[in-house]
């Protein structure tokens, strides 16, 4: 069996700070803004910017650093948007490509693992509201 690092209790990675968190959330969402296939779902589905990406921020500290901070419900938003897979591919490839850019090796895919397993989550979530069986496909990447 192998080593689950969701699993394990406290911080993502231990050198892991909310600086760290605050530039990825911020530089993944400037890109994602601009981004041909992602962009015009952003776009149309948030009107606040400096709330959305301090939600986010919350969110990813919260699960990266355990800090509680986020109380939200992420999937509710995610299943009324006009998604499909091309959209949580793209999200990936931009999140994973952010994190390599921004984090050293480990901290980056310490954020990588966690960002595949959401993704698996909310499209799985999609398709069995419409009545679909999926199974996850990012986090077996």
């Amino acid at each position: 069996m192998t080593d689950n690092p969701l699993l394990r209790p406290g911080a993502a990675h231990p050198d892991l700070r909310e600086p760290t968190i605050g530039l990825l959330v911020r530089t993944f969402y400037e890109r994602a803004r601009r981004d041909d296939v992602i962009g015009p779902v952003f776009e149309a589905a948030v009107e606040d910017w400096d709330d959305h990406i301090a939600k986010i921020t919350d969110f990813w500290s919260s699960v990266m650093l355990r800090t509680g901070r986020y109380n939200g419900r992420p999937m509710r938003p995610h299943l009324i948007l006009p998604l499909e897979g091309r959209h949580f591919d793209r999200w990936l490839d931009l999140f994973e490509a952010t994190a390599r850019e921004l984090c050293p090796p480990d901290i980056a895919e310490a954020f990588i693992v966690r960002a595949r397993r959401i993704a698996d989550s909310f499209e799985m979530a999609r398709a069995s509201q419409r009545g679909e069986i999926a199974a996850p496909r990012h986090s077996l990447r």
